[in-house]
């Protein structure tokens, strides 16, 4: 009971509830509710990658349990590749959203399985999507290093491939910005800037709008969004704002997007020391996706410091109302 009240008064979008039967789900799988095609599970896989790109988290975690359980059904019974992607797929989906909302132990469960199953896939965007998942929780487990070890050999083996297919081109430029970004967290700031130039060369040649059916929809416009990230990421405040100020909401096609646009840039005012200009990115980000503010442990601390700290500040007290948290009476 003492877990479930912590969990509501932090504000949290995805009820206990399902985040203990999705933990149950990966020790023991439940029977599957029907047996599903091929083309039935991919059109639920898009259905969940939808409402992960919409910060719809609760329907996510409440339909992963049985998602898995027939994907994996599907891959036992015809244990081709495809099956396998699709199964490795499923988990990379699981682990960046047990990532975002912090259940790390959890993560790196299916960060471990996808990694597996994309192997037994043998396709190289396979293996580099559960690479860049499994690298997502390293880095929040503080093993940077590693993390961008591994995101860099998935790189190389796309690299391989002669990127002779837009989906690998669109994969190996994912996989540029992972390493830089994970460089970058590691304060490796020659390499990560190094990494994310050549991102946007190979940026300039995929569409400025992201197309459907492929593992990776990076735009130039994301590119430049993990610039940010990787700016901010070595302490350079001032060149992240300067490089965010060129981007808008209307480049970034998913809610989830937009408000990582307004997350990062939060995250920049507030290293540079400018708590309205924070505030005001964080509501921005909520209004856009509102599990990116809620539900990221990150980004729920620089909310608590922020109120903590600036609660006089315009839009400081709209921003805790928005997200249910209390400031102190006389702060």
């Amino acid at each position: 009971m003492r877990r479930r009240e912590l969990l509501a008064a932090g504000g949290l979008a995805v009820p206990l509830r399902l985040l203990i039967t999705l933990d149950d789900a990966l020790v023991l799988l439940p029977a599957p509710a029907r047996v599903s095609s091929p083309a039935e599970i991919s059109a639920r896989l898009a259905c969940a990658r939808r409402r992960f790109d919409t910060s719809d988290l609760a329907r996510l975690v409440a339909d992963l349990p049985d998602l898995l359980a027939v994907v994996h059904e599907a891959a036992e019974q015809d244990g081709d590749p495809a099956a396998h992607v699709r199964l490795a797929a499923c988990y990379d989906l699981a682990t960046e959203a047990l990532s975002k909302i912090g259940r790390y132990s959890s993560s790196r469960i299916t960060a471990d399985r996808a990694t597996t199953c994309a192997a037994m896939s043998g396709s190289p965007i396979a293996m580099a999507a559960s690479a860049r998942a499994l690298g997502i929780v390293l880095r929040h487990e503080g093993r940077q290093r590693i993390a961008d070890q591994i995101t860099l050999k998935a790189a190389g083996r796309l690299e391989v491939t002669g990127l002779v297919t837009p989906a690998q081109s669109a994969a190996y430029t994912q996989m540029l910005c992972t390493c830089a970004y994970n460089a970058a967290q590691a304060g490796d700031r020659d390499r990560a800037l190094e990494l994310i130039i050549e991102a946007e060369r190979a940026a300039a040649r995929l569409p400025d709008h992201p197309v459907g059916g492929q593992p990776f929809t990076v735009t130039p416009a994301q590119v430049a969004l993990y610039r940010v990230g990787v700016h901010w990421s070595l302490g350079d405040a001032g060149a992240a704002l300067h490089v965010g100020r060129s981007l808008h909401p209307g480049q970034f096609s998913t809610p989830e997007r937009r408000g990582r646009l307004h997350t990062d840039m939060a995250r920049a005012w507030w290293q540079w020391g400018k708590p309205e200009q924070t505030a005001r990115a964080l509501l921005a980000a909520h209004h856009q996706a509102p599990a990116e503010v809620c539900d990221r442990p990150a980004i729920r601390k620089l909310v608590t410091d922020l109120t903590g700290q600036h609660s006089r500040v315009p839009g400081v007290r709209e921003l805790a109302a928005a997200v249910g948290h209390r400031i102190l009476s006389g702060r």
